[in-house]
């Protein structure tokens, strides 16, 4: 279990983020139009998963602004902001805000993303959505660099995370 903040409240994960150099787990996500998504779809990529609890909060907004700015410089890179937002609402917010350099997807179907990658919230007022995090993976889908963001009001460390992937 992993200890984060929320306003300097302890609220707790299932467990830590996937280790540096392991294999991430897979996952089956919602696209926008409700089609759906496997890591596997993206294999010869590499991603930045930006995952957050809600894209209706103005922290979680952010991070999908300044990833979407980020992503358009990037070479081979898809950024993936993950959140338990029906489609719907995730569509509606990039259409108002322009957002076309992310992808956006949900895992309202199961939550099996939020529990395999061990970021569900367990307690607390935001139980079952998603801790703030970032998982950034090579081609293969090897972790190269993750952020369990400890105060989740507090935005990610945008630098590191795209650093991780100008390291490999």
């Amino acid at each position: 279990m992993a200890t984060v903040t929320l306003k300097g409240s302890e609220i707790h994960t299932l467990g830590s983020l996937p280790n540096k150099g392991s294999k991430a787990p897979d996952f089956q996500l919602t696209k926008n139009d409700l089609s759906s998504v496997k890591l596997s779809d993206y294999e010869g990529s590499r991603l930045v998963l930006n995952i957050f609890p809600s894209v209706d909060t103005g922290t979680c907004a952010q991070s999908v602004r300044q990833f979407n700015e980020e992503a358009a410089e990037l070479d081979n890179t898809i950024v993936l902001c993950i959140s338990k937002d029906l489609p719907f609402a995730q569509a509606r917010f990039c259409g108002a805000e322009g957002i076309d350099n992310v992808e956006l997807l949900s895992d309202f179907r199961d939550g099996n993303f939020g529990r395999s990658y061990n970021l569900e919230f367990t307690d607390g007022p935001l139980a079952s959505l998603h801790s703030r995090a970032v998982i950034v993976l090579d081609e293969n889908g090897t972790v190269l660099y993750t952020e369990q963001v400890p105060e989740i009001v507090d935005e990610p460390n945008y630098k590191a995370a795209l650093e991780a992937l100008m390291d490999s």
